[in-house]
């Protein structure tokens, strides 16, 4: 009988000790590797930009309308957040799952011309509303716990732009806009452009400025569509308007549109009045027209590719408008990156390599089919993205001997090993 129990229990604690031995051997192993490869990699920035993030302090004005109506929402929220939880994990979270959900209108509508299952709205809307909670409370908590650094500001804004490219993306496959493609480009693009702007004009004036209407009514009138189609259904964005027979679907449309245009205008004008450095340059002591020509770089690329092409637009629209957004992301993030670091910024960028591919396989009669090099460039821009922002997190967290998803402790040294 004794010989019959101990079997399960060897068997178990065999168990134990090789889950044991695997997070004490292997993974700490792999995590090591990760780090030699990204301190491999060479610096961006520079030991001056550092010493710059050192004395960067976050400066914001103007409240949006909702803001405080949600508040009571968020300082719930942050309650039930143990203080163990690092601010930047909450914003990387809130991240994943909206652009798991996002991902959802894509394979459902791959060109955005389809109508979709009112679960897949519900699923949207959820990581939607999920990612805008999380995103209110990371400077809460990070405030809360002690934890605040400019790691964190940079973190929180780069995670913003990736957001805006599946967010603008998914609401113009739920408004069925790729029936009529250039309406869904110009509405991606002029987003996109409209978040630029905002940055731009932080790296000039060293202040971000918010409207009394922004970012969290955006996002709340978006995902209040997406739960009205959940539970009532899409088939009503296909009424048409009886005097201007137009059907309803472009009215949010529309309304994004000249409100994106609105804020950009808004950007311009803050821009055109002078920056923070010496005969009001830019934070950087830099020309404050310079950072318009990357975007400007950008939106002709993706323009005179998808124009040129009978096919790798419109037949890809979404893997396309993603492809290019990820391109802006990178930079976007540089942007941002300069902002805090007092950095320059410059036109070519590694993550133009792609776009160019594609221009020049049009120029060469299309040698290589078209979505196996629009594939291609996905996959190197991401790549690109991904490294880029490793290195900067790595350099700063070494540099401030912080952990990126870790609560470093007041009280023990932390390995600058990130």
């Amino acid at each position: 009988m004794s010989r019959q129990t101990s079997r399960p229990a060897n068997d178990l604690n065999q168990r134990l000790d090789l889950m044991n031995n695997i997070r004490t051997n292997h993974l700490p192993n792999a995590g090591n590797t990760i780090k030699k490869k990204i301190d491999k990699m060479p610096a961006i920035l520079t030991d001056i930009q550092l010493k710059n993030l050192d004395n960067h302090k976050y400066s914001s004005e103007g409240s949006t309308i909702l803001d405080p109506l949600f508040q009571p929402y968020w300082k719930w929220l942050l309650c039930q957040i143990p203080l163990s939880i690092a601010p930047n994990l909450l914003t990387i979270v809130g991240l994943i799952l909206n652009i798991v959900t996002s991902m959802l209108f894509m394979i459902y509508s791959p060109n955005g011309d389809q109508e979709l299952p009112r679960w897949v709205f519900f699923s949207c809307a959820f990581g939607l509303f999920f990612y805008q909670s999380l995103d209110a409370i990371d400077g809460k908590q990070a405030r809360r716990t002690n934890s605040s650094s400019p790691l964190g500001e940079l973190f929180d804004h780069g995670c913003d732009a990736i957001s805006t490219i599946f967010v603008t993306v998914s609401f113009a496959i739920g408004m069925e806009l790729g029936k009529d493609p250039w309406i869904m480009f110009s509405m991606v693009i002029i987003g996109m452009s409209a978040f630029y702007t905002a940055h731009w004009q932080t790296y000039i004036t060293g202040c971000l400025k918010f409207g009394s209407i922004d970012v969290t009514e955006a996002q709340a009138t978006i995902y209040l569509i997406y739960l009205w189609n959940s539970i009532i259904g899409s088939s009503i964005w296909l009424y048409k308007l009886p005097i201007l027979n137009l059907e309803l679907r472009y009215v949010p449309f529309i309304v994004a549109f000249f409100g994106s245009v609105s804020s950009i205008l808004s950007n311009i004008k803050t821009i055109s009045k002078g920056g923070k450095g010496k005969n009001g340059s830019s934070v950087a002591d830099s020309s404050i027209v310079f950072p318009i020509f990357p975007l400007f770089l950008f939106v002709f690329l993706a323009f005179s590719i998808a124009s040129k092409s009978q096919t790798v637009y419109l037949d890809n629209k979404c893997l396309y408008l993603v492809t290019f957004g990820i391109v802006w992301a990178k930079i976007t993030i540089k942007l941002i990156v300069a902002h805090m670091t007092k950095g320059e910024i410059f036109l070519l960028d590694s993550c133009l390599i792609g776009p160019i591919l594609l221009l020049l396989n049009q120029y060469f009669s299309y040698i290589i089919p078209e979505i196996i090099v629009l594939c291609f460039c996905l996959i190197l821009a991401t790549i690109d993205l991904i490294k880029y922002c490793s290195k900067v997190c790595y350099q700063i967290c070494t540099h401030m001997n912080i952990y990126l998803f870790k609560i470093t402790p007041v009280s023990s040294p932390v390995n600058k090993g990130h």
